[in-house]
């Protein structure tokens, strides 16, 4: 990373969910370190109240333990989702099954970082988090201003996707994975490729994130998500659309 891109990180406000006392101050001050601003809370509920009622909306990550007392770590993670708020979620959890991995990212989690972890670790993948959210938030494709595949409506400048005249939600992960697809119907994309274009090359993750973006497309895209006619697997290659 370079200098310019450190400076445009400092002052970003990070929330960060953790009821282990002693993990959440060393968190906490290593990000402060770092030229954070850090807001700390010790159980879901709370953290959950100050999300809702923060009407401007200026946390940058939050870093959530899944672990918590009164509403856990998914809950809170699927609750936040439920409420079309993308703020980039990055989950700390003692559990290293892939099986809990995935499940993390099903409910709407960014990333996921498995405990015992080493701070620059979790600070480098913050800063990849708030520096992807960013750009995406900056991100204005005028090169076209509607896209259109069959019944699939992209209105680029708008960042509005419809199905049917039917308004879509999309996170702006899920529009930019989209608008790759219906730029180029028919070719397939591996996954290596995907999390390049669209994570970039500072993710740090592995390929199960595309499968869970691409089931989450599905889910909003297709009548029938279980047997897919737009976006489609090629197996042992990847996925293409159309």
């Amino acid at each position: 990373m370079t200098i310019k891109d450190h400076k445009s990180l400092q002052g970003s406000k990070i929330l960060l969910v953790e009821d282990d006392k002693s993990i959440r101050l060393t968190v906490s001050e290593s990000l402060k370190g770092e030229g954070f601003q850090v807001l700390t809370f010790k159980d879901g509920l709370s953290a959950s109240d100050f999300i809702c009622d923060n009407t401007r909306n200026d946390i940058d990550l939050i870093i959530l333990d899944l672990m918590l007392p009164g509403l856990n770590g998914l809950e809170l993670c699927r609750k936040i989702r439920n409420e079309e708020n993308y703020t980039p979620i990055l989950i700390l959890s003692a559990k290293d099954n892939e099986s809990d991995r995935v499940l993390g990212l099903e409910v709407g989690a960014d990333d996921y970082l498995t405990k015992p972890f080493g701070l620059n670790e979790l600070i480098a993948r913050s800063r990849a988090l708030i520096r992807r959210s960013k750009r995406n938030k900056k991100y204005i494709d005028k090169t076209q201003t509607i896209i259109e595949f069959n019944h699939i409506k992209m209105f680029l400048e708008e960042c509005r996707v419809t199905s049917f005249d039917r308004e879509i939600t999309l996170s702006p992960k899920e529009f930019k994975l989209l608008e790759l697809f219906m730029k180029s119907p028919k070719r397939v994309w591996s996954r290596d490729l995907i999390l390049e274009k669209i994570w970039e090359i500072d993710f740090i993750g592995d390929t199960k994130t595309v499968d869970v973006h691409v089931r989450w497309l599905r889910e909003k895209l297709e009548e029938d998500p279980s047997a897919p006619k737009l976006l489609k697997t090629v197996r042992g290659f990847g996925y293409k659309f159309g």
